[in-house]
């Protein structure tokens, strides 16, 4: 049986502003059909036909250096955005006719502008994570905890001008010798491992758009280039992990729990999976549950109307599964309503994060928008690794207890997650 995730709406999103951007190029495609047992990522418009093709300012001196850091909304937001939705007044039935016309005659016409309406959403000041002031205490602190991220989801451009100084490498192993020097049964595993393809490829071009994307939201080289990513790559590095991948983004449970083992056994605490299956495994369930890692985890960007549903009621895996070690993340848009394609749950899911026209980290030193819970869930692991490293007193579930209960509570986030709120890095540096 296969279960279609394509966007299901007609609608056209427009961010006013400077920055003008290709669709192709700034977001992440949605999987048209795959197995209902595969594991895809979760980085679509849902709700959104077309896809933004312009942004506009979103922040003053959030990091000077960084020539795009002025985008990053989620990081700082000043209240600039503009979100334009052209809707369609009418359902079409255009679509009846188009094959029954003859080439000569009167034909039906077409819809014209009259025929749309435009929503506008604006951007509220300070509907953000608060990363400055947390940076600013952080970089502060004399002596920190060295923490590893495992991000498991497509490859990682390790080539990136941006994420360069953040990648673990393995320090037991030799490159390009062919030998398994620190035997643990791969072969050359300098940055990581393709479990999708079983090698040590962990980089194989535009398929990995989707895993670069969250390595520059948690560890891009702040103050270089681009865009700041939130945490310090002095102390926190990042483990390539590849066990989704090809055009559709997705992998199996198998390929995921393998990786889930090798993170743990190479020192990862904290685990990035910007991913879900609508089908429970109960393999991947015991892996989780069995492991030492606090796992983040992106809760989907609803079904085929476009539109978030309750993961109470209809779960998503492996964001659903009710162990202390995990956290599941929604997508709040920069005014800060909870994004209308990301599902939600009083139960299941946990905090909400920035996850709509997210820039960050795209292959061959470039950078592009994407949006869904998949872009929300590094902003929480980010945060997440921030704490630990700067907390040396806390343990793992010390850091979800935190973020949950220093979130900044929101009225339309009531009760439709645990903690109610948005993730706020200072007040979770903070909190006593």
């Amino acid at each position: 049986m296969k279960k279609v995730t394509r966007a299901a709406c007609l609608s056209l999103a427009v961010l006013i502003g400077g920055l003008s951007l290709s669709g192709s190029d700034a977001f992440g495609k949605s999987s048209p059909e795959n197995p209902a047992k595969a594991l895809q990522v979760f980085s679509s418009d849902r709700g959104q036909a077309l896809q933004a093709t312009a942004i506009g300012p979103g922040l003053v001196n959030l990091s000077p250096a960084d020539e795009f850091s002025t985008y990053q909304w989620g990081l700082k937001n000043d209240g600039e955005f503009r979100l334009i939705e052209l809707q369609a007044k009418f359902r079409t039935v255009d679509q009846d006719y188009s094959q029954k016309r003859s080439g000569v005659g009167i034909g039906i016409p077409k819809p014209g502008p009259d025929d749309y309406k435009s929503i506008v959403t604006k951007a509220v000041t300070g509907v953000d994570i608060a990363i400055q002031p947390a940076w600013k205490l952080y970089d502060q602190a004399e002596s920190k905890r060295s923490v590893t991220v495992a991000i498991i989801d497509t490859g990682i451009d390790i080539h990136h001008q941006e994420l360069k100084t953040a990648l673990w490498t393995n320090p037991g192993e030799v490159d390009g010798d062919g030998i398994d020097n620190d035997g643990n049964g791969y072969v050359d595993d300098i940055y990581g491992w393709n479990f999708y393809s079983g090698n040590n490829q962990v980089f194989v071009g535009n398929e990995d758009s989707h895993g670069t994307h969250a390595a520059g939201t948690i560890g891009a080289d702040r103050g270089s280039y681009g865009i700041a990513g939130i945490t310090d790559n002095n102390y926190v590095k990042l483990m390539t992990l590849k066990a989704l991948g090809g055009e559709d983004g997705a992998g199996s449970p198998e390929a995921v729990i393998q990786a889930i083992r090798y993170a743990e056994a190479m020192g990862a605490s904290i685990c990035n999976l910007s991913m879900g299956t609508t089908a429970y495994s109960q393999e991947l369930d015991q892996a989780i549950r069995d492991s030492s890692m606090l796992f983040v985890v992106s809760c989907g960007n609803g079904g085929v109307s476009g539109l978030g549903y309750d993961t109470d009621i209809y779960p998503v895996y492996p964001a659903s599964l009710p162990h202390d070690n995990v956290i599941s993340v929604a997508n709040i848009l920069f005014d800060g309503s909870l994004s209308k394609d990301s599902n939600f749950g009083a139960l299941s899911v946990d905090i909400a994060a920035p996850g709509s026209f997210i820039l960050s980290t795209i292959p061959g030193d470039a950078y592009g928008f994407m949006s869904g819970t998949s872009m929300a869930a590094p902003m929480v692991t980010g945060v997440a690794a921030m704490v630990y490293s700067y907390r040396q007193d806390i343990s793992l579930l010390d850091v979800k207890n935190i973020l949950l209960n220093s979130s900044r509570k929101m009225d339309g986030l009531t009760g439709k997650m645990v903690s109610g709120g948005l993730l706020d890095a200072y007040a979770a540096l903070t909190w006593q």
